[in-house]
């Protein structure tokens, strides 16, 4: 019976020291993500102090909006294509629902850049935007902030149908709308002529550490708490079983002194 019990307490205690590591290792992540969000706030703040460039100038022949890009103001020239305009469905601003408006600047070049052109709140339930202001005619000069393609893992957001999406990414919106796009986009913040008053500004970025520290201090926090409880019944249970120990043996003396009177009282006189 002891062996078996042994048994157990070693699976037990080798199962405690496992989930202990994956706390440490859990909270060691933790710091990692911090780490990155640290690095990914010093290129925002560097991007956002920078001087407005022409896009080209910013992204190279590439057309790639990466990280290294987000937030930097571009300016970009073109012309409208309202044919070729996307309404994206469930989006937010600051915690108010409704859509955004895409459409393609096409460039003099041939090449074309997505930019969203506002934020239009959603009045009660109505699953399209009771209004879309029109584009302006004619060349115009676009300033915003250049915004990574927004991918969704394996769901099919990106991808416009029958002139809506949920996410604006570059290469999905080029597959079905048949232009040479820049894989990103531009958030407007300033147009010449004037964009329509009907749009909705966009907030900036959040600069901040995020909860990836006290997230950490937690998963540390838990597998001390491991150990502890390991320490603590690995104590206990050694006198509790120290105390079984003794209390059979003085039953055991018990019950012999309790034996001999009767062997004595079966004795002849």
């Amino acid at each position: 019976m002891g062996r078996v019990m042994n048994i157990r307490w070693i699976t037990a205690a080798l199962g405690v020291l496992v989930l202990a590591a994956v706390c440490v290792a859990l909270g060691r992540w933790q710091l990692h993500r911090l780490d990155e969000r640290k690095a990914r706030n010093e290129v925002t703040r560097s991007n956002l102090a920078a001087q407005p460039a022409p896009l080209d100038q910013i992204v190279g022949p590439q057309g790639v909006v990466g990280d290294q890009h987000a937030w930097r103001t571009a300016i970009v020239s073109g012309h409208y294509d309202a044919s070729k305009q996307v309404i994206l469905k469930y989006r937010n601003v600051e915690d108010k629902p409704g859509f955004e408006i895409v459409t393609p600047l096409m460039l003099p070049d041939g090449k074309a850049v997505l930019v969203d052109r506002g934020f239009i709140a959603r009045q009660s339930s109505e699953l399209m935007p009771l209004n879309v202001p029109a584009v302006p005619s004619g060349e115009v000069t676009v300033t915003g902030r250049l915004q990574r393609s927004e991918r969704g893992g394996h769901t099919t957001g990106g991808t416009p149908d029958d002139g809506t999406a949920r996410l604006i990414n570059g290469p999905d919106f080029a597959k079905v709308l048949g232009l040479n796009l820049y894989d990103g986009y531009v958030q407007i913040t300033k147009q010449d002529p004037a964009n329509d008053p009907a749009f909705g500004g966009f907030p900036g970025p959040e600069i901040d550490d995020g909860p990836h520290f006290f997230y950490a201090l937690q998963w540390f926090f838990f597998a001390l708490l491991a150990i502890g409880g390991l320490v603590y019944f690995t104590k206990t249970g050694g006198r509790s079983g120290k105390s079984r120990d003794d209390t059979g043996d003085g039953s055991a003396d018990s019950s012999e002194d309790v034996e001999q009177p009767a062997a004595h009282a079966g004795a002849p006189d």
